[in-house]
């Protein structure tokens, strides 16, 4: 395995942008596992084929380096950040969801992390995806509701989530990320994605409440590009092949 650090500058947009197949992004909380469960579970990505492993949470108290050399030991996968705050910052990683949270109004989610590490992001080289991150209600208070300090968006208020993503497309972002969150009862509703499609011309990251394959599967035929899942592999890894080959 791969243990050096490899810059691969623009291509993990450019799998955003050109996969027929669909994307399986693991998303993976630095706190949620022991060394030797990120070691186990880091071999068990590489096998099952996952396309993207994604880094970080909406707290996050442990090392996101240490957990990102650990990851680099045992897989080749592309690591990209997904940080929760300015915090969670490592110059190692090959690129960075860089997440502004334009469904809600706090502007330390908005601008002001991305000031506070906006010259160590520079410094750093590494590809840099801006993402427009969309709260939309799923039944329970999750954790990046809570930390963020934002409303989500109704489940049954659509056209304010596809007025949103338009507003990010018209702002510059390049990708659209239809977040349920950690903890979610229910996923971001087909419909609802299906009509983000309809009018944005980004790819489309869907993640939160994802815990079946059929989860899974109807988010990918409903316009997701990439499928983002985290929660129901932390309390049962041998769901990943099946999760993962329902996205393809």
């Amino acid at each position: 395995m791969q243990s050096q650090i490899v810059r691969m500058v623009g291509m993990i947009y450019s799998q955003l942008l050109r996969s027929q197949k669909g994307l399986f992004a693991l998303l993976v909380d630095p706190d949620k596992y022991s060394f030797f469960e990120l070691k186990g579970l880091s071999v068990r990505a590489q096998k099952s084929s996952v396309d993207i492993i994604l880094l970080g949470g909406s707290l996050t108290q442990a090392s996101v380096d240490e957990a990102l050399m650990t990851i680099r030991q045992h897989s080749s996968i592309p690591i990209v950040l997904f940080p929760g705050n300015a915090l969670q910052f490592t110059p190692n990683a090959d690129a960075i969801l860089l997440l502004s949270l334009i469904s809600g109004r706090n502007p330390d989610f908005l601008i002001g992390n991305h000031v506070l590490v906006s010259h160590a992001l520079r410094e750093s080289g590494m590809e840099i995806i801006p993402t427009g991150y969309i709260l939309i209600e799923s039944g329970a208070v999750t954790s990046v509701q809570y930390m963020s300090n934002t409303m989500s968006i109704p489940r049954n208020k659509g056209d304010i989530v596809v007025a949103t993503a338009i507003a990010g497309q018209q702002l510059g972002l390049r990708s659209i990320y239809l977040e349920a969150g950690s903890g979610a009862e229910h996923p971001v509703p087909s419909n609802i994605i299906s009509e983000v499609r309809k009018c944005v011309d980004l790819p489309i990251i869907v993640g939160g409440g994802l815990r079946t394959p059929k989860a899974v599967r109807d988010a990918r035929e409903a316009g997701g590009n990439m499928v983002v899942v985290g929660n129901a592999l932390e309390k049962d890894a041998g769901l990943l092949n099946e999760l993962v080959a329902a996205s393809r």
